[in-house]
Order: structure tokens, then sequence, then C-alpha cells
């Protein structure tokens, strides 16, 4: 069976009358006539019986008739629901973003994505940077928000920038009134940070172990809040991305520019390479990637 054709059993059943089915469906009769009789010798037998005054279903007609509505209700749902899907009237879209960025850039983005297409739905997901990559190439998100890995194995990474790591301070330091510290200045006090196997703790042990040794951490946590939270109050120094100045300033804490070394990673979008994204996962990343390089 084919559509056309049960569209136009479904006209002269409806009508029970071919020229008014002709003129419903803008179809010569011969052409109804024909989709009609290719119908029936699919199936195997007659579906109407026709005279020269009258047009009439017979019982195995009567059988298709409710199958051939919902058939054709079915398609025509589909052929909708593609459409609205295709012009971004309807949707969904997964992505996963590190917490630095998922907590500070990407409400941003996702304001001006709704504003734009108010009806697609957006599943964040807040993971650490090693999750991103994992639940891209298990396919659970479409794209993904993260450091720029040291092999892509797979994946496409479009950058955003350089991420230069600041120092995170208590108000009441002696360190706040410096335009600029360097890291033997700040493992002079308490250092809190996140726990393995974040990509922040990691590349900061990597990168500090250089010149200062063994990074002195006292206290830890999987979340940058409780992190900056722990340093509001007093309890010690952390450093994180420069993207979470803000947030640990609404937290409480003071950021500073830090040195010797400087410690910086690109940050970008990534997606499984050679993967054709789904139109929303598309306008999501042209948003992202417009907003993050100051489109």
């Amino acid at each position: 069976m084919t559509v056309k054709q049960l569209r136009a059993f479904l006209a002269v059943a409806h009508s029970l009358s071919f020229a008014q089915a002709c003129e419903r469906l803008h179809l010569s009769q011969p052409a109804l006539s024909l989709a009609i009789k290719t119908l029936e010798d699919n199936l195997g037998g007659p579906l109407l019986v026709r005279t020269t005054r009258s047009v009439a279903l017979t019982p195995e007609g009567e059988t298709l008739l409710p199958v051939a509505r919902r058939l054709l209700a079915d398609w025509d749902n589909a052929e909708e629901l593609m459409r609205q899907h295709f012009t971004l009237q309807l949707g969904k879209v997964a992505i996963a973003a590190m917490p630095s960025f998922a907590a500070n850039l990407l409400p941003v983005a996702l304001k001006a994505f709704r504003d734009r297409y108010p009806r697609i739905n957006v599943a964040v997901h807040d993971v650490i940077n090693e999750q991103v990559l994992e639940m891209l190439r298990n396919r659970r998100v479409e794209l993904g928000i993260a450091f720029e890995p040291e092999t892509l194995d797979g994946l496409d990474f479009m950058p955003f920038y350089n991420d230069r790591f600041v120092a995170v301070l208590p108000v009441d330091s002696r360190l706040v009134a410096h335009e600029e510290i360097r890291w033997g200045q700040l493992l002079s006090e308490p250092f809190i940070t996140l726990q393995r196997p974040s990509a922040v703790r990691l590349l900061l042990e990597d990168k500090v172990a250089e010149l200062h040794g063994r990074l002195p951490v006292a206290l830890e946590s999987h979340q940058l809040v409780t992190v900056g939270r722990m340093v509001a109050q007093g309890l010690g120094v952390s450093a994180v991305p420069s993207l979470c100045e803000r947030q640990m300033i609404e937290l409480g804490a003071r950021c500073v520019a830090l040195s010797e070394p400087i410690i910086e990673r690109r940050v970008g979008l990534l997606c499984l390479a050679g993967h054709q994204l789904s139109s929303a996962a598309q306008a999501l990343a042209d948003t992202v990637l417009a907003l993050s390089r100051g489109g």
C-alpha cells in the first residue's frame, strides 16, 4: 500500500463518489481509478462495489476504512512533527557541560536560545570534564563543553577561548590588594580544591608540580560552589578558571590573577566527529559558539 492509494480509497469511501473524490484530490478519474485498482490488486480483492449509479464498500473495504484513517492520520502527524523539528518549532537537545561553564556562561547562551526557539527542550548535564567526553562518546548527549582533550579520539573540538586560572581568596586576605600574585604566595595558605578526577584538579597538580612540588591540599570538594564558600569563610585559598570569577565573587570570595606559572587551557564545544547534528543541536551549537566568541 502507498499513501497515495490509501488517500484515494479514503476519499472515495467518505464521499461514495468517484467524481467528488477526484475533485477533492485534484486527480483525473482514470488516475483515481488506477490507484484504487492497484490497491485492490495488491491486497488481493475488491474494496469497492461500483455501479453506474452508486459506489459502496465491500466487507473488506469496511474493514480497511478505520485502518486507513489511522494510518493516514499517523502519516500526516509524522510529516507535521518532522516539519516542526526541522523548522525548530519543536525538538529536544541534550548538552553536557563542565560545572565552571554550566554555572556561568551557559545560562546566558540558553537564554538567547530559548528567546529564539521557545519550544525546544534543552537537557543540561552538569558533569565533570571527563564525564562530558564519556557522555558524548556514548551518545547520551549531542553536544559537550569542556577543556580541550589531550587526544580527540573521535571527537571534534571548536575552541571558544583560552581560560586562565585565577586565585580565589577570602575578602580579608592580605593578598587581595595585589593585582597579580605568584603561585608561591598562594600556596603559603591552606589550599582548597576540587576532588579527583576533576580536570581542574589534575591540571593544577600537573602544572604547579613543575615549579612548586606537590599541591598541598587542605580541603577538597566535588563542587565549585562548595570550594567558593569554603574560601569565603576563611578556610583557605583556591585557584579556578577565570570563567568562574563572577561565581566566586557572588559566593563572597575575591579573585586575583596568578603567575609563575601562568596556567591556562582552551575551552570549547565538542561533538562526535562525522556525526550529523539534529537541527535543534546545530542551532544550540551556533548560539553557544556565537556568544562565547563575542558574536
